[in-house]
């Protein structure tokens, strides 16, 4: 503190002595130049015990700064993501109400690739965006729209399997999920890149509002549905950075895009459903449905065997529990890739914690009937059975992930304003960016 304060102008040190400025934690105090103007800006930063360290707690001053430029200088950590942080932290959903342009403009430190942090940041904006867009204007076909207007901006394919032609086509727990509501389920397809390059496929849960179906949910269980497409979310999101990032791999994004409504063409409790794999599934509870529409998804993802395939699922309660809303549970069999997924984790501040796919725990899914059920017969565990369900889907990849995410903030934190999120994706980039780099 002493140093820093040398560091100032005169009158800016006197001032700040004069506030008593302690520099803890999150405060911060605007100091006048000779002229009365803005000379400077000091902000308090977690101490040396890099576990505390918040890299986006810079960020913080995007909303609280009066009207002008800021370079970011000293002890301020890790400069990218200090800058990304004070990008991310001027996010303000405005799809309905009058837009509010920032004040504060960042200028960024000699050296960061201010392309590269814009297309990350762009990229978390626009899950952001679809998530906190409400399910009357984000049903299936948006999120269709959604993924084509992606294509449109990169160069890719897009095809889409809508409605009755799911079951032609062999996706029958998509059909058996959406059918219910009046807007139609369908899985959509995209691919870009050269067909030679390593294949990488991105499988997103796409349930644009999930009433529980049957087994329904509580109102107060209903108001954040909406954020049940948050896996779509985050999945279209890292094709973005990948794809505007160039990186020479075969990428293939799968959405499948449901309505999990009640009327009478809802599927049941103790129905039993064939799945695109052709194992049956007896459903233990509709509120459940989102593995259904992954693992019929995830079954075509396999089909071609690609070297990394992973999913982002809005998936279970039990994740929540067990690790809160900051932190998504993740499942793999291959502790190479888990290494390295914690690792950038930590490297791009978008943490994740690592859970064992359990395989005592398997005998949970048991079906008397069909060949497993989707869903345990208890409440151990719910966040590991569902990666095990999932995992019984995929036996051609070698590298396969699943992500089970909240995709949303309670509570504003620097860099992470309250509403949707999009977590995940930035470490996958990160991860895919290391396996193939461009150029």
């Amino acid at each position: 503190m002493a140093t820093l304060l040398g560091a100032l102008a005169p009158e800016g040190r006197r001032f700040a002595e004069a506030q008593e400025f302690a520099a803890q934690p999150g405060q911060h105090l605007v100091l006048p130049d000779a002229a009365g103007a803005v000379g400077a800006v000091l902000l308090g930063v977690e101490g040396s015990d890099a576990r505390r360290r918040d890299p986006f707690a810079p960020g913080r001053l995007a909303t609280l700064l009066p009207d002008g430029d800021y370079a970011l200088t000293g002890e301020t950590g890790d400069l990218a993501l200090a800058a990304l942080g004070w990008l991310l932290q001027g996010y303000r959903f405005e799809r309905y109400r009058k837009p509010a342009p920032a004040k504060a403009r960042l200028v960024l430190p000699e050296g960061l690739d201010g392309e590269e942090l814009l297309r990350i940041a762009s990229s978390v904006v626009l899950a952001r965006d679809l998530v906190n867009t409400p399910a009357n204007d984000m049903g299936p076909a948006e999120i269709e729209a959604a993924i084509r207007a992606l294509a449109g901006e990169t160069g890719a394919v897009v095809a889409a399997i809508v409605g009755d032609d799911l079951i032609a086509r062999n996706f029958p727990m998509i059909h058996a999920v959406g059918r219910a509501s009046t807007r139609a389920p369908r899985l959509v397809d995209l691919v870009w890149g050269d067909p030679a390059h390593p294949k990488v496929t991105l499988v997103g849960k796409g349930v644009a509002f999930d009433t529980g179906g049957l087994d329904l949910k509580t109102s107060a269980g209903m108001l954040l549905m909406k954020k049940d497409m948050g896996g779509a979310a985050a999945a279209i999101a890292a094709a973005r950075m990948i794809m505007l990032a160039k990186l020479p791999v075969r990428l293939r994004l799968l959405v499948p895009a449901v309505e999990n409504a009640v009327s009478g063409a809802s599927f049941r409790p103790g129905d039993v459903l064939p799945s695109r794999k052709g194992l049956t599934v007896e459903i233990g509870n509709t509120d459940a449905e989102g593995r259904l529409i992954l693992a019929d998804a995830l079954t075509l993802a396999d089909e071609e065997a690609p070297e990394l395939l992973i999913d982002f699922a809005t998936l279970t309660g039990a994740a929540r529990t067990a690790l809160g809303p900051d932190l998504p549970a993740f499942y793999t069999q291959d502790d190479g890739l888990a290494a390295e997924i914690a690792r950038l984790g930590e490297v791009v501040n978008d943490p994740v914690w690592r859970l064992p796919l359990w395989p005592p725990y398997e005998r949970m899914l048991d079906s008397r009937i069909a060949d497993l059920n989707h869903v345990s017969g208890g409440s151990f565990a719910g966040s590991v059975t569902a990666a095990l369900f999932l995992n019984r889907f995929v036996d051609k990849t070698a590298s396969y992930a699943h992500f089970d995410i909240y995709a949303w903030n309670p509570s504003s934190k620097p860099g992470r304003p309250e509403g949707g999120e999009c977590q995940a994706a930035r470490l996958t980039y990160a991860l895919v960016r290391q396996f193939y780099p461009a150029g």
